[in-house]
């Protein structure tokens, strides 16, 4: 790649700010509050310094791990949003089928704007992102759809009892979303009936009644502590994601690149960690998964990809594999189990 080249990824933003409308850029650039945490998530990641090996043969990099079971071509998949079909006409469709392409995994938002078969029906592997209603009952219908359409896992968020405060200063995107562009996966008349609202009353309980009602492996997302990690193993996930919500929801919440290794030194080997929240590059990637995450999950810079449609979301993919794999040859890290032996710490920190 040349120097131009290198940088495509970081030019993805700045693009989309000039492309998309500026109600839809601000919704998915913004945090809560004041951006605390929206802001510190990129500069955490790079907080970390390598130690690197040499005189290793880095002659082929592997860079495929499985997540669940799901085969990845790389540790890096594509985390749930919503409001897609704003960023582009095909929405979740485009995203799925670059994302299939890529080998790679797609979380798809109980709020998507494209229905759960079509989505399904680009080959993507995909798991349902989902909150819980205060009566739980009412989440029946949209799992099970989605699980006879193929839904493989379900993503729990645990942070939203209610969506965190955002400041705006200009026209609200709701304004323009029309109907067929947000929760068409939800029955008739859900958002009217009573209990609708999400759940403020979350408990271990709810794990196994999900994983009992949706009969699929279930993954708590939303997860930053150590404490609250073991819980939700102990209840039965399948695997813990670390995640602040892109820095939407309690402003001020730490980094997820400083939470990461207390929760995966809090877990037993067996239960797999995720981590997402300002990865956007592939040395990113090679810290995060130094830390201890099997997979790096992505947010924000797919969207801004999606402007381009199924080719921009490929060529991210693509390139943020290439960026990956030469960190990796650096690093002397031929394997991602390798990249467990590389010392990553922070900048007063030595071998």
């Amino acid at each position: 790649m040349t120097a131009v080249d290198a940088r495509w990824l970081e030019s993805l933003e700045e693009e989309a700010e000039r492309v998309l409308p500026p109600a839809v850029f601000r919704y998915v650039r913004q945090g809560a509050r004041e951006g605390v945490s929206a802001a510190e998530a990129t500069t955490a990641w790079r907080q970390h310094r390598f130690a690197p090996h040499v005189l290793r043969d880095v002659s082929t990099i592997d860079t495929a791990t499985t997540v669940l079971g799901v085969p990845l071509r790389a540790p890096i998949a594509v985390a749930p949003t919503t409001l897609q079909r704003m960023v582009h006409p095909d929405g979740e469709l485009a995203m799925a089928r670059a994302t299939a392409s890529a080998g790679s995994l797609m979380v798809v938002s109980s709020n998507a704007g494209s229905r759960f078969e079509d989505i399904a029906a680009t080959g993507v592997r995909w798991w349902l992102q989902a909150y819980l209603p205060q009566d739980r009952a009412l989440a029946r219908d949209l799992l099970v759809s989605a699980v006879g359409a193929g839904a493989e896992a379900v993503v729990l968020t645990l942070d939203t009892p209610v969506v965190g405060t955002k400041y705006d200063d200009g026209p609200a995107v709701w304004d323009d979303v029309p109907d067929n562009a947000l929760r068409v996966n939800f029955p008739p008349g859900y958002d009217e009936a009573r209990g609708s609202a999400k759940a403020t009353d979350l408990g271990p309980a709810d794990i196994a009644w999900l994983r009992e009602t949706a009969g699929v492996p279930v993954v708590v997302k939303g997860v930053l502590r150590p404490d609250d990690a073991r819980r939700c193993e102990q209840a039965g996930a399948a695997a813990v994601w670390v995640s602040n919500h892109g820095g939407r929801q309690l402003d001020r919440a730490w980094s997820t690149a400083a939470a990461l290794p207390g929760v995966v030194s809090a877990l037993d080997r067996n239960t797999e960690v995720y981590v997402d929240g300002g990865v956007r590059s592939g040395l990113d990637v090679l810290t995060a998964v130094a830390l201890g995450a099997r997979c790096a999950f992505l947010g924000r810079l797919p969207l801004w990809a999606l402007v381009g449609g199924s080719p921009g979301v490929g060529e991210m993919h693509r390139r943020l594999l290439l960026e990956l794999e030469d960190a990796m040859r650096l690093a002397g890290t031929p394997t991602l189990e390798d990249t467990r032996q590389v010392v990553v710490s922070g900048v007063r920190g030595g071998v």
